[in-house]
């Protein structure tokens, strides 16, 4: 059965998107418990490459598939979570790029390279970092692993806080979705 892009986010009202977000099976990483751990020898570079013993994977549905067993502990550390093993992996930056975002109905939402849609919310909130020359936003996306913005969605999300508004009491930019406030000063 061939793959099916969702479609724009712009296309797309808040309900769709919820639903599709809704709709997306994920393992159930969080149940397992591998008894083996080891290196996948892969990395995810700054620009949301992926990379297997220092060549580029190039069939996206296989990134789809890595990016669902992904997790991320509180030392920092990423891992690729099988029923069997918990194999390390490299991750330059971020473990996934945000490439587009919309605002609807008030709640932003987000497409990433992986062409998963996340709706930011407390569950899934955006933190501001970098400096004043080169500031980063990232987006949470699930079990500890976050989505960098790239530079074009940055400037989309940049634009939704200018456009409604937003500006806490000393003046830094916020944008707010799903009951929740984000500043994008770090």
């Amino acid at each position: 059965m061939p793959y099916e892009p969702p479609p724009y986010l712009a296309e797309l009202t808040l309900a769709e998107i919820a639903d599709q977000v809704a709709q997306r099976k994920l393992p159930p990483v969080e149940g397992w418990a591998p008894q083996k751990t080891g290196d996948s020898e892969m990395r995810i570079a700054a620009d949301g490459t992926w990379f297997h013993q220092g060549g580029p994977i190039r069939r996206p549905a296989m990134v789809r598939a890595f990016s669902g067993l992904l997790t991320r502990d509180e030392s920092g550390q990423h891992w690729l979570v099988t029923p069997f093993e918990k194999l390390s992996i490299e991750v330059d930056d971020a473990a996934f790029i945000a490439v587009d975002c919309v605002q609807k109905g008030g709640d932003l939402a987000f497409r990433l390279g992986s062409d998963e849609l996340v709706i930011a919310g407390p569950d899934n909130a955006l933190r501001a970092a970098g400096d004043p020359d080169t500031p980063a936003i990232y987006l949470h996306v699930r079990r500890g692993c976050e989505a960098r913005l790239n530079r074009s969605t940055y400037a989309q999300l940049a634009e939704i806080a200018l456009e409604t508004g937003g500006a806490d009491e000393s003046g830094d930019w916020i944008v707010s979705s799903q009951g929740a406030l984000f500043s994008l000063k770090a």
